[in-house]
């Protein structure tokens, strides 16, 4: 397994540390085939350093591996729906061209910080593509599904997961989604 994306950090694998991860987080690696589930790490991080830019400085985990998972509201009408966008830390999701296309919403924009959480059952800052409501598309940027190990939330600001590009894009509702990134500006 190739954990060593967490740079510094000792990673182990995740199910061996279920403190280290939101329920919804625990309960969706534990319904994963073992074999998978196996291929994810967790390790134990500072809590005040769980923001991509400070986290990668502190442990020295490289920017580019690293992936931002983002919740959208998109909104038609009086219907709101949602969707998790993971993209690299080097680029950010076309919230109002690709992804509100595919959401079918006139507008979408971040979903407000308590939504998000509440929604999700996981903590702001550590909102992870892994356990999202069933409902919702879990839309993967390609260069994500295709880096060997990418560096994700746990659900908790206290660790972060190392986990398979390819193990990201076939979650639940996983689905990559082409000229979803953009250069980061």
């Amino acid at each position: 397994m190739s954990w060593s994306v967490l740079g510094s950090l000792s990673a182990v694998p995740a199910l061996d540390r279920p403190d280290l991860l939101a329920d919804p987080v625990a309960l969706a690696l534990k319904a994963l085939d073992p074999a998978d589930a196996a291929r994810v790490g967790v390790a134990e991080i500072d809590p005040t350093l769980a923001d991509t830019a400070a986290f990668c400085e502190a442990y020295g985990s490289p920017l580019d591996v690293s992936a931002n998972c983002v919740v959208v509201a998109g909104r038609r009408g009086g219907d709101t729906r949602y969707a998790a966008c993971l993209v690299l830390a080097t680029t950010r999701a076309d919230v109002n061209g690709a992804v509100r296309r595919r959401i079918d919403a006139r507008r979408a924009s971040f979903a407000p910080m308590d939504d998000a959480v509440a929604l999700t059952g996981m903590e702001y800052g550590g909102i992870t593509p892994v356990g999202l409501p069933e409902d919702w598309p879990v839309l993967v940027a390609p260069e994500v599904a295709a880096a060997e190990t990418v560096v994700v939330g746990s659900g908790i600001r206290g660790s972060k997961l190392a986990i398979p590009g390819a193990l990201v894009a076939s979650l639940p509702g996983a689905e990559v989604l082409d000229d979803m990134a953009r250069a980061a500006t």
